[in-house]
Formats: C-alpha cells, sequence, structure tokens
C-alpha cells in the first residue's frame, strides 16, 4: 500500500493572475458573434471554476444574456458536453454524472462508484442536495431504482456515510469473522467501510493483510467471488482501491481512455488533486498523462484536457 499525499493544493489548474471579468465577457461575446471556439476553449480552460462562475455573472448583468446558452449555440456534441460542464459548479457537475449514469439501458455503476467511493461525506451531502435542486429528484430513491440487493445497500450507505471512531483490531476480526463463514453477510462490512475515516481504514486493510496472507481485494474475490453478485463484488472491489490509494484507483480509471471517464475525472479533479493523479498515472504507465492525451484524442477536446492537466510529467 502507498503512502498517502495529504488532500488539499494539488490542483493542476490555478485561479488566472490577471483576471479581469468584464475583459474576459468582451472577448467572449466577440467570439460567440464569430463562432471563434479557439478562443472560448482558451480563456475558459485558463480560468479557475470560481472565475468562471463570476464569468457567467458579469455576462448576464452586462449582456442580459445567459453565458451557458449563448455557448449552447456556437457548440455541438462532446465538446459541448464538455465546455458546459465547465461552466458548472464542482457540485453541479458531479451531480450531472451521477444523473447521466443512471440514464438510458444501462446503469454505468462504476461512476457511480467513483464518486460516491472518492468523495467525502461532506462533500456527498453536498452533491445530492446539487442533485435535488437540478432535477428535483432524491439522490437516494434514484439510486435505489436503479439497483438493487447488496449493491443498493452499499450505494445508500456510501450516501449516508460518516466517520465514527473505531478500533482497528475490532474491525479486524468482525471483517475475518465474515469471510470465515461459507455464506459471507456484507452488511457488517458495509458498515466498517462507510462508517470510518480513509486513515483507519487504511489501516485496517493493512492489519487484514497480515492476518490473512493476502489483500482483502483477494479475499473478496476468493472466499466470496462466487456468493455475491456482479455489482456488489465490483461496489467492494473499487471501495476498497480507493481506501487504499484514491489517485492510483482515479489513474487507472483513466486509463480506459473513455471520453467521459477521462473528461469526467480531469473536469471534475482539475483543481483538486490531478497533480497525484498524475503522478500516479506516470508511476502506474511509465507515460505522463499529458502525452497520453495527445496521443488518444484530437482538436478541441484535446486542447482542454491539455489545458486542464496543465503539464508534462
Amino acid at each position: 500500500m502507498t503512502a498517502m499525499i495529504s488532500w488539499g493544493g494539488l490542483g493542476s489548474l490555478h485561479p488566472f493572475p490577471a483576471f479581469l471579468p468584464e475583459r474576459d465577457v468582451t472577448d467572449l461575446d466577440a467570439a460567440i458573434e464569430k463562432k471563434d471556439v479557439r478562443t472560448l476553449v482558451r480563456i475558459l480552460t485558463n480560468r479557475s471554476n470560481a472565475q468562471r462562475q463570476s464569468l457567467a455573472q458579469t455576462y448576464r448583468s452586462l449582456t442580459e444574456q445567459d453565458l451557458r446558452a449563448r455557448l449552447k449555440k456556437v457548440l455541438n456534441g462532446s465538446l459541448e458536453t464538455l465546455m458546459l460542464g465547465l461552466m458548472m459548479t464542482p457540485d453541479q457537475f458531479e451531480a450531472q454524472r451521477l444523473k447521466q449514469a443512471m440514464e438510458g439501458l444501462g446503469t454505468d455503476e462504476e461512476t457511480i462508484l467513483e464518486i460516491m467511493c472518492i468523495r467525502s461525506p461532506e462533500r456527498l451531502s453536498d452533491i445530492a442536495a446539487e442533485y435535488s435542486k437540478e432535477y428535483q429528484r432524491d439522490l437516494e430513491k434514484d439510486l435505489l431504482s436503479e439497483t438493487s440487493g447488496d449493491f443498493s445497500k452499499l450505494l445508500v450507505a456510501l450516501l449516508k456515510k460518516k466517520h465514527v471512531p473505531g478500533h482497528v483490531d475490532q474491525d479486524v476480526q468482525v471483517i475475518c469473522k465474515e469471510l470465515n463463514k461459507k455464506k459471507a453477510d456484507v452488511t457488517p462490512w458495509l458498515q466498517i467501510l462507510t462508517m470510518r475515516d480513509p486513515h483507519h481504514l487504511r489501516n485496517v486493510l493493512i492489519h487484514l493483510e497480515a492476518e490473512r496472507g493476502q489483500p482483502f481485494s483477494a479475499d473478496i474475490e476468493k472466499h466470496v467471488g462466487g456468493i455475491l453478485s456482479r455489482d456488489i463484488k465490483l461496489g467492494l472491489q473499487v471501495l476498497v482501491r480507493s481506501i487504499e490509494d484514491p489517485y492510483l484507483y482515479l489513474a487507472q480509471r483513466i486509463q480506459t481512455m473513455k471520453g467521459s471517464v477521462v473528461q469526467g475525472i480531469i473536469v471534475s479533479h482539475s483543481e483538486e488533486d490531478l497533480l497525484a493523479v498524475r503522478a500516479a498515472y506516470k508511476k502506474e504507465t511509465g507515460r505522463s498523462l499529458y502525452t497520453t492525451i495527445q496521443d488518444k484524442f484530437k482538436g478541441d477536446i484535446q486542447q482542454i484536457l491539455l489545458a486542464l492537466c496543465c503539464s508534462e510529467d
């Protein structure tokens, strides 16, 4: 298990130092009139989210028009989706990702798990509130309607997770007790894995591995892989990986190079901890994320992702 970098100060995108919202609004308005997408991309990807929110407010004040609505008129497809995502607040963006993951024929379990496992209890509460505000729907009810069984229990436990003090040895023994049964009950695991702080849980996993001679993820696969449903097994594996090293987990997600996954992670983590994700990606693959984006994406999408990624490692 790798040593963890402390959260905070690890964003790749920083506030633009010479920020003049009125000047930016003038330039944005002219670019929209000319359908000059490159100028739109250059300005909006070089401003922090707080600065982009300020631009939206200033744009409305000076032009009496909605900047997002105006952008829609000159953008389309995946570029429109990505640019409008940049114009959302961080909580709005994560709420949208959850909504999209539950739309269509199949549920995107891993995107839901990524957000639910990585985000703090406080942040999840804010995202749920934004979800309710944006879509007039209850996040918990939607999660329950799209999932079932133990997987539903896991998602609700994650949504309501809180950090309650505990003892490492006691938690290890509770998990071991279920692993020694022919048919494991995941409820005690969920209570532990969603109600302790990450540092405590990393210690639990270290002691559990020492006790059993293999990582808990291997125990999940070996002892309960044939009993649990595919989705709860995936959920437990993702939860364990995100506890062990959230940056490595996100870096491994990015390796799929699936457009929605890469864009979702880079946008949502660019101002938080993308430097740590970049470092994990380089260590895992031997290549920088910046170079990989250059190879895998093209055009304006590439330029947006490169601007948010910021530089080589």
